[in-house]
């Protein structure tokens, strides 16, 4: 089974973040899905190095990508752990990903197509993710 990670440049500060982060990972660690925190609020590009140094799937939260349903990420994610490697998923640090780390990735998915920051987007994508397992899991969470 396929595993999900979802990477984030650093911890959020905000505390009212980081518990709704663990929350979630809480709920999703025993479908494979998790959170790793990276220490790279110095410098932005250090994260790039470290998530472009990943095997797997690497996928990029970024504006400028594919956006989705629910239920459509619910497909997503049931094709995803279907799957034998691990697929990264990983939202941009303040600034965002350059082009570089952009073009590398093997896709981008857009949250929305506002501007949000990271913690609100971490908070955003583990919703989505417990949502859709619940949606695979055929649970009356979500009501679509």
């Amino acid at each position: 089974m396929g595993r999900v990670l979802v990477h984030l440049d650093s911890m959020p500060k905000d505390r009212a973040f980081a518990t709704i982060l663990r929350d979630y990972e809480e709920r999703l660690s025993p479908v494979g899905i998790s959170v790793k925190a990276h220490d790279s609020t110095k410098d932005p590009r250090d994260y790039e190095k470290e998530i472009s140094k990943l095997s797997g799937k690497l996928v990029l939260l970024d504006e400028e990508g594919k956006t989705m349903t629910s239920m459509q990420l619910a497909r997503w994610l049931e094709s995803t752990q279907l799957g034998r490697e691990t697929t990264h998923m990983a939202i941009g640090p303040h600034n965002g990903f350059s082009e570089q780390a952009k073009e590398s990735a093997d896709s981008l998915i857009a949250l929305s197509s506002l501007t949000l920051t990271h913690e609100f987007s971490a908070a955003l994508l583990m919703e989505q993710l417990y949502r859709a397992s619940e949606i695979i899991r055929g649970s009356p969470y979500h009501r679509g």
